[in-house]
């Protein structure tokens, strides 16, 4: 039986979905971890305490610790200032380690953050780690620029941790090639896994959904689901919206999904108010609902009840929704960005769309609009592509494998003594339409 440490410094798997840094990594976090466990594995996820967290260790799933780590101060803190509290996070999860009964096998680190306290570990502890980034920072400054706050240091920590880490997993093509041309990275070492979904939690729900949610049956309804950060593209969807009114005539309902709308703190979630500012300005305040944060178990009902899905991010590294939406049968109109355009494609489960370019996005929502019978045809091939290609389970299976062949490279010799031979290696022809 492995024993797998999961690092994921700023997102937990027990945070609510939808706040200002918790998305798709926590997501991508809680779901390996419980396939992990199902296939066997042994799971402690160790994230910073925050101060929303009662206890220093929960079991929160059979075989799944997650371990609070007591790293800076104990409340929120933006990530992009937790840099300096990466080397107390390392000491802790070193002298925490060394307490084990069972020893950590490898460790698995999630954003360059984690990547830091995974080198830590390795270096006092010789286990070897796999690294996902989820976001680089070289892509980010050349998508944002000066609104992209990490600090500078950012850039030449990842440069070393693609060297260091024993295996790296690009969650799309575009994500490895990013790091090849980037960062210098070698290929060799890349492996490509996509995101997921869960088949337990995300099916096509249509009959009830509307219903569920207190929805006109006969409305059009756009749904946009995720953080409310500026690179995610929100207002790109609200203009998109209005173009769709002024210049086809269609009044379209735009569910945003995300952020807390009851409850706005400038401090922490300026991009709602400048959104809700931008709704009123445009005149859309009875056509866009912002509903804030739903559970997860709730939102197949939002993505069922949709007749389509957009998510126009100026930058997104993979992009699980476009896939949930795909799994619920919803046709996805997403931007050209790193792994959407891998996950959609084009004229066949949806289309993909110019970022920045809410004229694009009208344009595509009339011709859905107007030809509902297609729009169901990409829907139910998008689900079908989202059950052949992105659940979990499979996912989870390409990363155990990647953990063995780590684990085969690895100096240990103690390591070593109990492997068995033969690792598959996943390659980018696998993940290319």
């Amino acid at each position: 039986m492995r024993k797998i440490a999961l690092v994921s410094e700023h997102a937990s798997p027990l945070a609510s979905p939808g706040s200002v840094d918790s998305g798709g990594q926590n997501v991508y976090v809680a779901h390996v971890a419980k396939q992990l466990a199902q296939l066997g594995y042994l799971v402690d996820i160790f994230t910073r305490c925050d101060g929303s967290c009662s206890n220093r260790e929960v079991e929160w799933q059979p075989n799944i610790r997650v371990v609070h780590v007591p790293a800076g101060p104990s409340h929120y803190i933006p990530k992009e200032q937790m840099l300096s509290y990466m080397e107390e996070f390392g000491r802790y999860m070193i002298r925490f380690a060394k307490r084990q009964k069972i020893p950590y096998d490898i460790v698995h680190a999630n954003f360059f953050m984690s990547g830091m306290v995974a080198r830590q570990v390795k270096q006092a502890l010789r286990i070897p780690y796999v690294m996902t980034f989820h976001a680089l920072g070289r892509v980010r400054r050349l998508c944002q620029g000066q609104a992209d706050t990490f600090p500078i240091t950012r850039l030449a920590i990842e440069e070393d941790l693609m060297r260091d880490a024993d295996r790296i997993i690009a969650e799309c093509p575009q994500d490895r090639q990013d790091m090849e041309r980037l960062y210098g990275a070698a290929s060799s070492r890349i492996d490509i896994v996509p995101c997921g979904f869960d088949p337990e939690e995300l099916w096509p729900v249509p009959m009830i959904a509307r219903r569920q949610l207190g929805l006109d049956p006969d409305e059009f309804i756009v749904l946009q689901l995720g953080r409310m950060v500026p690179r995610k593209g929100v207002d790109t969807v609200i203009r998109s919206v209005a173009l769709l009114r002024d210049r086809f005539g269609i009044a379209a309902r735009l569910l945003i999904v995300g952020g807390n709308a009851e409850q706005i703190d400038i401090r922490n979630t300026p991009e709602l108010g400048r959104l809700m500012a931008l709704t009123k300005e445009l005149g859309l305040e009875r056509q866009v609902v912002f509903t804030g944060q739903k559970a997860r178990s709730q939102l197949r009902y939002y993505y069922s009840a949709a007749n389509v899905f957009v998510t126009t991010p100026w930058y997104e590294p993979f992009g699980i929704t476009p896939v949930e939406a795909m799994a619920c049968g919803t046709p996805v109109i997403g931007a050209a960005v790193g792994g959407i355009k891998s996950t959609v494609v084009d004229g066949k489960t949806g289309y993909l769309v110019p970022p920045n370019d809410p004229d694009a996005v009208a344009r595509r929502l009339a011709s859905l609009h107007n030809q509902p019978r297609h729009a169901q045809r990409l829907g139910a091939a998008g689900m079908e592509r989202a059950y052949q290609r992105y659940t979990w389970r499979n996912v989870a299976a390409q990363i155990a494998a990647i953990y063995e062949a780590a684990l085969d490279i690895a100096p240990s010799d103690i390591l070593q003594s109990y492997l068995p031979a033969g690792r598959p290696h996943f390659s980018e022809l696998e993940w290319t339409t």
